[in-house]
């Protein structure tokens, strides 16, 4: 299996295979961690182990791929440690990069700078871990975004599992306790003055809790 890394992406025929030319005016970029044991799911796998955490992981992975297909603009997969070239992100349906930035706030402002650089016209970001996630909700996102600035989808546990723009609005990465119930708030108040579409609030997958219920994951653990 192909894999590019962050220590081996300065090559001038890894730039030139790294760059994309737009197809559509929106771009959806999909952040996901490399699917590695003990590095996913961390969270969850303290009640379950990390060998049921990676394999739930895999299986949202393989929801958010197949949801992202069925949804009609041009998509982004930016890995967190490493580019696999030949894995379940189709290079014909995807185009892949790789996450920059010293935090999460950081490496989403860079995604999204990057691809506005390119010249889409909207772009949306999605996380890899939400069962409830569907090709409407995230095609509904775009659609807002013809008569809103911004799109949010807020999650169960005070975060956000979608996030859409129009040009870049820095201050919505910077200063956030991430991976706490105060980001989708702390975001909101640095919109306050913008035009807000807000989406239905899903429930993201990071605890034991947040999966209890679902059949499809009860085979993993």
């Amino acid at each position: 299996m192909g894999i590019l890394s962050k220590n081996n992406t300065n090559s001038d025929q890894d730039q030139v295979a790294n760059f994309y030319f737009p197809t559509s005016k929106s771009a959806l970029i999909i952040f996901t961690r490399n699917p590695e044991l003990g590095k996913c799911k961390t969270r969850l796998a303290k009640t379950i182990g990390n060998e049921s955490a990676l394999e739930i992981y895999k299986h949202l992975l393989k929801h958010t791929a197949e949801t992202a297909k069925n949804v009609s603009v041009d998509r982004y997969v930016f890995y967190s440690e490493a580019i696999q070239k030949e894995d379940i992100w189709n290079s014909d349906f995807f185009k892949k990069k790789l996450q920059e930035g010293s935090d999460l706030g950081g490496r989403m402002e860079n995604a999204f700078s990057e691809l506005f650089q390119l010249g889409y016209e909207k772009v949306l970001i999605i996380g890899s871990d939400l069962l409830d996630l569907n090709a409407e909700i995230i095609s509904e996102g775009f659609q807002k975004l013809n008569k809103n600035d911004y799109v949010l989808g807020p999650a169960e546990d005070g975060g956000y599992y979608l996030f859409g723009m129009k040009q870049l609005h820095p201050k919505v990465f910077k200063n956030k306790a991430w991976g706490t119930e105060s980001v989708c708030k702390d975001t909101l108040d640095d919109l306050q003055n913008e035009d807000v579409h807000l989406l239905e609030i899903l429930n993201d997958i990071d605890t034991f809790e947040d999966i209890q219920g679902i059949e499809s994951l009860k085979k993993y653990y």
